[in-house]
């Protein structure tokens, strides 16, 4: 922790919740920010408009490789932390807009 104690300083995962104003920057910029972060071994990225979840898994050599669930049936599975997480309790209650044609 930080001196204020607010923000953890060596995590292992780290979620972003998708927005329109900043996926972009959650994508690229801070992406970038974050794989500077020895200790991060897991960036994902979950959509707030679709059921999508991108997952970022760090390899031993360094390089990053990404899976993409969109199937709520299907789970996320965070290695580095021994926890899987069902897509479908995860948007559990989440009322997606009809998408227009």
């Amino acid at each position: 922790m930080d001196a204020e104690q607010d923000v953890l300083l060596d995590p292992t995962v780290i979620f972003e919740i998708l927005s329109p104003s900043t996926e972009r920057y959650d994508r690229m910029t801070k992406f970038d920010l974050y794989k500077e972060i020895e200790s991060l071994q897991d960036y994902i990225l979950i959509a707030q408009d679709q059921p999508r979840v991108e997952h970022w898994c760090r390899h031993p050599d360094g390089g990053w490789n990404q899976n993409v669930i969109s199937d709520k049936r299907c789970s996320l599975n965070i290695e580095s932390t021994s926890v899987v997480v069902a897509l479908a309790d995860l948007y559990d209650r989440v009322e997606f807009e009809p998408e227009s044609r």
